[in-house]
């Protein structure tokens, strides 16, 4: 049996047809955008499952080795960002079951969507890439690839849509290196669309409606 990543789940009033696997940041947990889901102004018959899932407890290189929700090590922050790779791979592998499990459930992985923000993100994009179904989409929130170097696009997801959402003012993660990430799906055979605002390492208002016009278009 399968030991799944705990999660929060928001299920629509009827049958739930499509899913949302959000993935949170660095400290956070699942529970960090469920207030951003009503805010999405949905229609009330989308049919959408959210899955929120919670990062495990890790000790944090970069935090002092000290223990929080984390997908993988951060081990320096210098302009590459150092981190664990056998961490992420496994956070990857988590997710990936996650999406199997909403197939068991009766979604077809070509109704479900990932969106990762920061930490979230990366894991996503090797969670992502490398699925074996086709998948409905997957939007990058503040984030970067960290594994582009060795990230292989499987060709199932060859045609998957892609927004990157990332702010000019970000201090954590500078926009080159969404930048970055976009040129290296590109070099995939993606063709993500890419929209900047002028905030920090957060949401705003006018991302949060790109998002909800993602969701509605592919979903």
């Amino acid at each position: 049996m399968t030991d799944y990543l705990p999660c929060t789940e928001i299920n629509p009033p009827s049958l739930a047809t499509a899913t949302v696997i959000w993935l949170h940041g660095l400290g956070a947990d699942g529970d960090d955008f469920v207030p951003v889901i009503p805010a999405l102004n949905l229609p009330a018959d989308h049919g959408i499952r959210f899955v929120l899932p919670h990062a495990p407890t890790m000790g944090v290189t970069i935090n002092n080795g000290m223990v929080m929700p984390a997908w993988y090590d951060v081990t320096n922050f210098d302009g590459k960002r150092g981190y664990n790779h056998e961490d992420l791979l496994t956070s990857a592998l988590a997710v990936q079951a996650l999406i199997d499990r909403e197939i068991t459930r009766g979604v077809p992985s070509n109704r479900i969507m990932l969106i990762g923000f920061s930490q979230g993100g990366a894991v996503n994009y090797q969670a992502v890439l490398t699925y074996s179904k086709p998948l409905a989409g997957m939007l990058a929130l503040s984030t970067y690839f960290p594994t582009q170097a060795s990230t292989a696009l499987n060709p199932a997801n060859a045609g998957l849509p892609v927004l990157i959402c990332h702010g000019s003012a970000d201090p954590l993660l500078p926009i080159s290196m969404a930048s970055s990430a976009r040129k290296a799906l590109e070099t995939l055979g993606l063709a993500p669309q890419f929209r900047s605002y002028f905030m920090g390492h957060e949401l705003c208002g006018e991302e949060v409606v790109d998002i909800a016009s993602f969701i509605t278009a592919n979903l």
